[in-house]
């Protein structure tokens, strides 16, 4: 199962098995065990992976969903 965190400030760590498919369409393979981080400042110059660029320019973002705003499709997990 792929699990996706979101790191604030900073990007979204996704750990594998996954496949990431970028706006030009094209598909990559993140095998179990590995792990990549996705941008979310869209400051990286290698978009949608995150280079770090949201240190560079100073980003900082709230990384906690809004409990309230949810989309329907989520459903909240207890933690533990």
């Amino acid at each position: 199962m792929s699990v996706l965190t979101v790191r604030g400030p900073g990007s979204i760590k996704v750990e594998g098995p996954a496949t990431i498919i970028d706006a030009a369409g094209n598909a990559y393979s993140l095998p179990e065990g590995a792990a990549i981080a996705l941008c979310r400042c869209g400051a990286s110059r290698n978009k949608p992976f995150c280079d770090s660029s949201h240190k560079e320019i100073g980003w900082d973002e709230p990384a906690a969903a809004d409990p309230e705003r949810l989309p329907p499709a989520l459903t909240p997990i207890a933690p533990g």
